[in-house]
């Protein structure tokens, strides 16, 4: 176990020393524009120019480009990319998307700075340091590099003081190593505290995450009211006509078509709608941004709908339909629809009276059925029908009260106009 906590400390430090890397990389090309501006004003060597006073200066120079840089959209989404794949911090603690707002932008600046500028000062000293300390290294062991500047300044004609350099050589990559980890742990420390969500952006996923749910329940509404009402209607018609054949001799043929020739456009109808559904599902040209999907079904099919529901169904219509929006009309439709699925579930063939009464201010649904002498069997997973239709209302800014009164079950839904 302690051996593969060292291992994954080990991977850790090294992705975070390829993540500094990663950020010097990015520092070359404003450490140029620095070394250009660095060689104008003290009229040295510009980039050919390798004193200290110049790259330092051009260092300096290139850092306050780096945080202007940082208020491009690309910046953070890069940033967080990075930090997420090579810096060993929960990927959910980074924000997604470029920064908005003042305090984001600033926060993104500080972080854009903090790594090119502590990558820069690694990758350099990753470059420079470890061939140096392997040439300081090797001075016990190479006569030539004993007579060179390097042996020179540091063995000062004792050749017994030169295997020193062995362990200092040494001591140069260790604190490299040591230098890059702590550099790395605090990038990895301060990432989500600037690389964070802001109040903005958890405002603006918390506002996607509503849409999705809703979207959902939406789907989950649609599906339900067609498939779950074209079977419902189906399962009644086809229990009818079995039931009339098992007469015999004298079973009403007449009834039976009937039956056959409901389901028949009941299914035909649904494969509609069940289309019209898969639309809103796939988000394609047809369906339109935001999955409106084309006009779905109206309160112009509500003839057919209740043609399909069976014989025991009745409709009755006060004033005129045509003037209704829409999208009222199709939530309309829906929850007629989902009202009979209701009363074919649980009315126990009872018959049923739909009423819909288009005021100048509202749209009133009324659907009534006598309760069944036996209670229906309760369903494990049922209820969601009646959910629905008070959510499609509550939409719509209307209400829907729904429950037994005098024998009678009812279900009254007022929509404004």
């Amino acid at each position: 176990m302690r051996r593969c906590a060292v291992a994954l400390l080990g991977q850790r430090a090294r992705r975070r020393w390829l993540h500094l890397i990663v950020g010097g990389a990015l520092f070359m090309p404003f450490w140029m524009v620095g070394s250009v501006v660095v060689g104008v004003v003290l009229g040295a060597g510009g980039l050919f120019d390798a004193s200290l006073a110049v790259q330092f200066g051009a260092y300096a120079v290139g850092l306050p480009l780096v945080a202007v840089a940082a208020l491009f959209p690309l910046a953070r989404p890069m940033s967080v990319a990075a930090a997420r794949a090579l810096c060993g911090v929960p990927a959910d603690r980074f924000a997604d998307g470029p920064a908005r707002g003042r305090d984001a932008k600033a926060r993104t600046a500080g972080w854009w700075t903090l790594h090119l500028g502590a990558g820069a000062l690694i990758s350099g000293a990753t470059l420079a340091l470890p061939p140096f300390a392997v040439s300081v290294m090797a001075l016990p062991f190479s006569p030539a590099l004993r007579e060179s500047e390097l042996g020179r300044l540091w063995g000062l004609g004792r050749p017994w003081w030169s295997w020193a350099a062995l362990p200092l050589g040494l001591l140069m990559l260790l604190t490299l190593a040591a230098v890059a980890a702590a550099t790395g742990a605090l990038l990895a420390r301060e990432g989500p505290r600037l690389l964070g969500p802001s109040p903005a952006d958890r405002l603006a996923a918390a506002e996607r995450r509503a849409a999705e749910a809703e979207s959902r329940n939406r789907l989950a509404r649609e599906l339900h009211d067609s498939v779950g009402h074209a079977l419902s209607a189906v399962t009644l018609q086809a229990g009818a006509a079995r039931r009339v054949l098992d007469g015999g001799d004298g079973a009403d043929l007449a009834f039976v078509r009937e039956a056959l020739t409901a389901i028949e456009e009941t299914t035909r109808r649904t494969v509609g709608e069940l289309d019209w559904v898969l639309g809103l599902l796939r988000h394609d040209e047809a369906a339109g941004e935001g999955g409106e999907g084309g006009p779905g079904p109206g309160l112009d099919a509500l003839e057919a709908l209740v043609r399909g529901a069976g014989p025991k169904v009745a409709l009755t219509v006060s004033g005129d339909l045509s003037p209704v929006p829409e999208a009222l009309s199709r939530e309309a439709y829906r929850i007629v629809q989902e009202g009979l699925t209701n009363a074919a579930r649980h009315a126990g063939g009872e018959p049923v009276t739909a009423r819909l009464d288009a005021r100048t201010e509202e749209l009133e649904i009324t659907m009534e059925n006598p309760l069944p002498a036996r209670p229906p069997v309760a369903r494990p997973n049922g209820g969601r029908g009646l959910r629905g239709i008070g959510e499609r209302a509550r939409l719509l800014g209307g209400t829907a009260e729904a429950g037994p009164a005098d024998g009678v079950w009812r279900l009254v839904v007022r929509i404004p106009r």
